[in-house]
């Protein structure tokens, strides 16, 4: 099987030498040379003179019987061709590349005989990413510079220029290095999580316990256990930026920094963990979610922290949830899975409770910290001035954590300035010239951006539509909009912004992070990135500017993520000695949601949502799949989605209904019209089967592009 989008495998000749199944190849393919996998013997139907031979067996492990056999079934799932999940499970650099030494930078003993901007740069990069080693190009490159700042480093010693192989195995951790006193439940939940790992047996269980009971040191014992026996460990974060806390964690518990896998690392480092996890040289690995798709040798845990989180979802090519994936995988190496949060999704929670997983709960805060206290302010009695969002309840509030030297959190799931840009003399809302979306204002860049395809542009003078100036007026808060309003209110405190797309780079972004864990900042203003898991141990208020923006619409996962992302937000106050305090702002404070969160009552939500669910015969009681149909020509989507949904007969056959074709949520998208079918099925039907006979009755155009995803998590 290649990598390339030829969906069915293809005979070659073997080498001289011959190749094995499983192994990695370089082929020919028409006029190039392309990687593929060994995936048995070839069909033998074909005339031998006109069959081509395999060019060469890379110098890599080969890909092990339980990789492939999780590749297949994860292709049969989502509906994607496997020659996609092959290139998903290769998707490192240099593969080709015969094993050789290099010369790699690394900071030095020495001092600059003088310092200028350009060798500063190179310092702070290196200083960043502490023992990694770089390349001449990467340096120079991550730190804006040329080659020769970094060689003129080099010779003075303040770069360390080595001669090394490409690949070298990760540092040893020990399992023994140091460890954590634990208490309680923490003790015995960690001791049952060694014990599933030690039964070298396919496990799940769900690791359920409030913000700050100590989850993270807890599955580390099960890592720790994992070592012990030899095996490998894989933890998947849901945010980039939570992995230098975490790294240090690791670090302290076991001696030494394990590999990491995700987009903010280099080239030469990706290389290097892909060969090191296939040949056993990385015993633990840290990562997003396309980390499941590394080649381990022997994978005998998997930990998914924070497993709620929607960036488990893969939303663009092949679309699947990493969260099912990692349980997936662990069926065919025999691994336990452990599935870590304080709010587990309601697809987790409903297997715990079917006992098709374990659960393990911790019930309370590690060491001295204390649960913070949960209040509504009730904005229908509050006094607001024009464009304020700070009650004044609030507001004394945050100042009294102030003035006592402590950190509070205001949080609004709003990136920019405002969503929306109103122009009061005609009406018109500033939108996206390629997609059905508002244009977001985003003050600091002084820009217009479109959330959907990223498209943006000067923040215009005039009206695009009546051309009149002066009129254009910013319409409700973002997160820079807050900040400019907590600047007006606390203009003593010392204000630090979290937004993803106010830091040009994850480093930076780290580096905010740690400095506000470090008392940098007096009043933290951020999106749902603060929600993921940070550590502030001086934060001991969090309010909430907007508790009802996620309540309201269609989405049938509404309820369950207001839910979950009031509960994590409010869960960063008092992690510490100091207790904390959690205020949600709301105009519904009787709302059901609203009063789960104030109320504690978790086990009661889940059950009245779980409730409803069953009774729509909608997941986790049901089966869904998203159907989107995308072209230029709006008439070409509608009259397939319309022929699609009258041909429906294989899936009546299962006993699904099809409803649509009906223009999507964000109706244009990157110039493309879309159209969405939604498929719906009882839960126990063979729905991939009849999805794949439903499909093929019609031709596509190549101007049409068909997505499906199983198991939708958004509807857009």
């Amino acid at each position: 099987m290649t990598t390339q989008p030829i969906d069915r495998f293809l005979d070659y000749k073997s080498p001289e030498g011959g190749c094995n199944t499983g192994d990695f190849v370089e082929v020919p393919l028409g006029p190039r040379k392309v990687l593929g996998v060994v995936w048995g013997k070839g069909e033998g139907r074909f005339d031998p003179s006109k069959i081509r031979s395999v060019s060469r067996v890379l110098d890599v492990p080969p890909m092990g019987k339980d990789m492939r056999e999780f590749l297949v079934r994860s292709a049969e799932y989502t509906l994607t061709p496997l020659s996609q999940m092959v290139r998903l499970a290769t998707r490192a650099p240099g593969l080709f590349d015969p094993p050789s030494m290099r010369k790699i930078f690394r900071m030095g003993t020495g001092t600059p005989d003088r310092m200028t901007p350009a060798r500063e740069k190179v310092l702070a990069v290196l200083e960043d990413y502490g023992d990694m080693s770089f390349t001449l190009k990467e340096l120079a490159d991550m730190a804006g510079v040329t080659s020769s700042v970094v060689k003129g480093l080099a010779k003075q010693g303040a770069v360390r220029e080595e001669d090394t192989p490409r690949d070298v195995p990760f540092p040893l951790l020990r399992h023994d290095f140091s460890g954590v006193a634990l208490e309680g439940d923490q003790n015995g939940a960690a001791l049952e999580l060694r014990e599933g790992v030690a039964d070298r047996a396919y496990s799940t269980v769900l690791l359920k316990g409030v913000t700050g009971s100590g989850k993270t040191e807890v599955y580390l014992e099960a890592v720790a256990e994992c070592l012990r026996l030899g095996r490998q460990a894989l933890v998947l974060l849901p945010e980039i930026a939570l992995t230098a806390e975490f790294l240090t964690r690791v670090e302290k518990r076991f001696g030494a920094k394990p590999a990491e896998w995700h987009s903010g690392v280099t080239m030469t480092e990706r290389r290097r963990v892909w060969r090191m996890v296939g040949a056993g040289g990385a015993e633990l690995v840290v990562g997003a979610r396309s980390a499941l798709f590394l080649p381990f040798r022997d994978l005998g845990l998997i930990v998914v922290d924070e497993e709620h989180d929607t960036s488990y979802k893969q939303e663009e090519g092949v679309l699947y949830s990493a969260r099912d994936m990692a349980v997936l995988r662990a069926t065919y190496c025999a691994a336990e899975v452990v599935l870590a949060s304080a709010t587990p999704s309601l697809e987790t929670w409903a297997n715990a409770e079917a006992g098709k997983y374990k659960r393990l709960d911790l019930s309370s805060r590690f060491g001295e910290a204390q649960l913070p206290e949960m209040r509504a302010i009730d904005m229908r009695s509050e006094k607001l001035a024009s464009n304020h969002w700070i009650s004044p309840t609030l507001k004394a509030a945050v100042q009294m954590r102030v003035d006592a030297g402590e950190q509070a959190l205001l949080f609004i799931n709003r990136r920019g300035y405002a969503p929306t840009t109103l122009c009061r003399a005609c009406g018109e809302q500033i939108g996206c010239d390629f997609c059905d979306a508002r244009m977001v204002e985003h003050r600091f860049q002084k820009r217009l951006v479109c959330h959907q395809c990223g498209e943006t542009k000067p923040m215009p003078i005039e009206c695009p539509s009546c051309k009149v100036e002066g009129k254009l007026a910013p319409v409700g808060p973002g997160v820079e909009r807050l900040a400019e309003e907590v600047n007006e209110l606390f203009p003593d405190a010392r204000v630090a912004v979290l937004s993803s797309d106010l830091f040009s780079s994850a480093r930076a972004l780290k580096e905010q992070i740690v400095s506000i864990a470090q008392g940098g900042a007096d009043i933290v203003i951020g999106t749902q990135l603060v929600a993921k898991g940070h550590n502030f141990p001086n934060l001991t208020l969090v309010g909430v500017i907007d508790a009802d923006l996620g309540l309201q619409g269609s989405d049938l996962r509404a309820a369950e993520r207001s839910f979950q992302l009031m509960r994590q937000v409010s869960g960063r106050a008092g992690r510490a000695a100091k207790k904390g305090t959690a205020l949600l702002q709301t105009f519904q404070p009787e709302h059901p949601v609203i009063r789960a969160i104030l109320s504690g009552e978790e086990e009661q939500f889940w059950r009245a949502e779980a409730a409803e669910r069953m009774e729509a015969g909608v997941p986790p009681y049901g089966r869904m799949a998203g159907i989107v149909l995308s072209s230029t020509d709006i008439q070409e989507v509608f009259d397939l989605g319309g022929e699609m949904a009258r041909l429906d007969g294989p899936l009546r056959a299962i006993g699904a209904q099809v409803f649509g074709p009906a223009p999507a949520p964000i109706a244009r998208v990157r110039g493309r019209h879309r159209v969405r079918l939604l498929v719906k099925a009882p839960k126990n039907v063979p729905l991939q089967k009849a999805l794949t006979k439903w499909i093929a009755q019609f031709k596509i155009p190549n101007t049409l592009r068909l997505s499906v995803d199983i198991d939708p998590q958004n509807f857009f």
